[in-house]
């Protein structure tokens, strides 16, 4: 087994997750609320930046080029980079109870439970607060109950399952940064990762990383020293094994040419799939490997140099990695009758996009203008109708200045077009947080539930359902509110949901924000079956976030999605004709 040492650099993640912090301990602290929404603000940024922040330290550039980091924020990431750590963090943490960042650090426990729970409990450790909770001291405290410590202890389990998967939005871009330095050594092909990554599972275990090569040895050297690499667990002529810097393990396997087609459906999996396909190939007396297919009277072996012949010799239509679940896409491939699945090439438009008139980065024309880069035909800019500490005039001053500054770019540029929209939020009592004759107005309302997650299920249900009847409303966002790891869904019958969008012409949104991909696969799945109409909404708080649409593509298409069950693949005419019904 090999090894080295090496200094673990902060990576992105890790210097959103300090602001977040600083963030949260100055709420507490009573400070400005500018000064707390500035540091959420670049969590929020950092966390979803293209690339390592380390990297653009390593080529020079500078951190206040990127919207929503200012001087101090510049400067503070620089330290994080340098040092791995910050002083002005220690200094704050220091003003607060030992254990407090780890007790935040749990979903669904905000910073007042938090500083609650050590100061009053002395607990400053998960396995502390779980006691607390078990024990009955944690219910026992004025304001709390045996309803918010059964909660608390449910947010733990969550907490502990964290550790097991990683989100596909952590893992993706590591792996896009490994191959794409991998693709620099000479005589390297068909790079690309299997397993549940390629099937665009939500979240991700072990990471397998195929490729073909003129010469195997050098790509696994180039594999081996990678900077994302931290430690080596194993390295042959044909296969490394390491493990990255974010904790993931990486497997590189290189094969000859002719060889990737058979080892890469082997790995790319499911199980359940590649059971279903072994079983079927038996009965044509076939065998099944990573090296090939056999015939096992004769012996004789194929060798295939691509998944499409592969499929081809047993006498399938391809299956994209998305359909390999084992849910059919067999037995219709055997027919040639699997669907022609949603691709990013057929999005033609983002009904989901937020700005610095809300609690976006970027301005409505720099969103306007990376819409028109992608290629769009429209752009909805729905900034939520709520925020702290806006009362209901501040909110409509809000929409007017949106709507004044969206037609003046509607009548200035011939690019994409700007739908006038607004995400509002749907109050705990199924309210909506704006009055019906100002949502009336715009072109989109996106309704979405932003509060009181934990209501039971038979409220939860007619509060979404009843938003789904507002004759004003076009979009539920997110309708589950789940964060993947972070937040369970809320308890929810989604089948009356779909059955009353169906019956009242509403779609459904599918988020792409990688932590939410919310509706989940299943559930899209089930709503597209009933002919339920979805969107992909990024839900862009930044220019780059436009790019989260990939992972809403990923998304439908493991719900078998074709471009005419999705919304924003259609022109702006047909759009503008769906909304007008409304």
């Amino acid at each position: 087994m090999l090894s080295r040492a090496k200094i673990v650099p902060m990576k992105n993640t890790d210097i959103a997750a300090v602001f977040e912090n600083i963030a949260d301990l100055l709420e507490l602290k009573g400070e400005n609320k500018f000064k707390i929404r500035a540091y959420a603000r670049a969590a929020e940024v950092i966390r979803h930046l293209p690339e390592e922040m380390e990297l653009m330290h390593e080529e020079g550039r500078d951190f206040k080029d990127v919207a929503g980091i200012g001087d101090a924020i510049a400067a503070k990431s620089m330290e994080l980079i340098t040092t791995g750590r910050l002083r002005f963090y220690e200094e704050l943490k220091a003003q607060f109870p030992d254990g407090i960042i780890n007790l935040m650090d749990i979903p669904g426990i905000g910073p007042k439970t938090a500083y609650r729970v050590a100061t009053e409990l002395g607990v400053g450790t998960v396995d502390q607060l779980e006691a607390a909770t078990r024990d009955g001291r944690l219910a026992a405290l004025e304001r709390m109950g045996e309803k918010t410590a059964a909660n608390i202890l449910h947010s733990i389990e969550v907490f502990r399952r964290k550790d097991r998967r990683i989100p596909l939005g952590e893992a993706l871009p590591v792996v896009e940064e490994v191959i794409s330095a991998l693709k620099n050594v000479p005589g390297v092909r068909n790079l690309t990762a299997a397993g549940s990554l390629r099937r665009f599972k939500e979240t991700v275990g072990d990471i397998d990383l195929m490729g073909t090569a003129d010469d195997a040895e050098p790509v696994i050297r180039a594999f081996a020293t990678l900077p994302q690499v931290r430690e080596v667990l194993s390295q042959g002529p044909t296969k490394a094994s390491v493990i990255l810097l974010k904790g993931l393990q990486a497997d590189l396997r290189i094969v000859e040419h002719r060889d990737f087609g058979s080892l890469l459906q082997h790995f790319t999996g499911s199980k359940e799939h590649n059971v279903a396909l072994r079983t079927r190939s038996q009965k044509q007396g076939l065998s099944l490997s990573e090296y090939g297919i056999t015939n096992v009277n004769t012996g004789e072996a194929e060798r295939f140099s691509d998944e499409e012949s592969f499929y081809s010799y047993l006498g399938l239509q391809y299956i994209p990695p998305e359909l390999r679940e084992d849910m059919g896409e067999i037995a219709l491939a055997e027919r040639n009758a699997l669907p022609a699945l949603v691709e990013v090439g057929d999005i033609k438009g983002d009904f989901h996009a937020h700005t610095s008139g809300s609690d976006g980065i970027d301005t409505i024309e720099a969103m306007a203008g990376a819409a028109e880069a992608l290629g769009y035909e429209y752009l909805a800019i729905t900034d939520h109708s709520s925020g702290r500490n806006i009362g209901t005039g501040k909110k409509l001053e809000r929409v007017q200045n949106q709507t004044a500054e969206i037609n003046r770019l509607n009548r200035s540029s011939n690019g994409v077009n700007l739908l006038n929209g607004v995400e509002v939020d749907i109050r705990a009592d199924g309210s909506l947080d704006l009055p019906d004759e100002v949502l009336a107005g715009l072109d989109i309302v996106i309704a979405s539930v932003h509060s009181s997650f934990l209501q039971s299920r038979e409220v939860m249900t007619r509060r979404i359902i009843g938003a789904i009847e507002n004759p004003n409303v076009d979009i539920i966002a997110h309708p589950t509110c789940r964060k993947i790891g972070e937040r369970e869904p809320v308890d929810v019958d989604l089948e009356a949901v779909f059955n009353a969008a169906l019956r009242c012409g509403k779609a459904l949104e599918i988020n792409a924000i990688p932590d939410r991909l919310d509706l989940k696969d299943l559930h899209a799945y089930r709503a597209r079956e009933l002919g339920v109409m979805l969107v992909i909404g990024t839900d862009a708080h930044a220019v780059s976030h436009l790019g989260f649409m990939k992972f809403g593509i990923g998304l439908a298409r493991r719900a078998w999605c074709q471009p005419k069950d999705i919304l924003n693949n259609r022109p702006l005419k047909e759009v503008l004709a769906y909304l007008r019904k409304r």
